[in-house]
């Protein structure tokens, strides 16, 4: 019989007053050494902002640096938006999680996370008026 079972966390993180795709993959790494040694299961990642996403690429190699440019181009911070409290430009934030996902659900295999070799778990935040993130991570086993 498989044992199923769930297991949650949250961890707190500071992006600063710039955008951001910050590697949180070993997060994840030591949130799984925690709770399912050995075992296979799921991993959501979930940020419950509405000015952030989490995506799953390639870091350090310069993908991180192109995706925060592409949505630049995409969602330039000017006067174009509706919504229009905080910085200028602050609406594009809202729209990023249609792009960026607020959250992935990410296999894991013995315990480990199924990734792709140039595969790294990131939390992609434009928003500069909230320096402060929390990202939860939920095991189901």
């Amino acid at each position: 019989m498989a044992d199923t079972s769930f297991h949650s966390h949250t961890i707190d993180l500071t992006t600063g007053s710039g955008e951001v795709a910050l590697d949180i993959t070993q997060h994840c790494t030591a949130f799984l050494e925690n709770v399912a040694p050995g075992r296979d299961g799921l991993l959501n990642v979930f940020v419950p902002h509405a000015t952030a996403g989490i995506a799953v690429i390639e870091v350090g190699a310069g993908s991180d640096d192109d995706l925060l440019a592409t949505l630049r181009e995409l969602l330039p911070a000017d006067g174009r938006w509706r919504h229009r409290h905080g910085s200028p430009g602050h609406g594009r934030d809202h729209v990023l999680p249609g792009l960026v996902a607020p959250h992935a659900t990410l296999p894991v295999i013995g315990g480990q996370l199924a990734l792709g070799v140039w595969q790294s778990v990131v939390l992609v935040d434009t928003n500069g008026d909230n320096p402060r993130r929390t990202v939860r991570l939920s095991f189901l086993g």
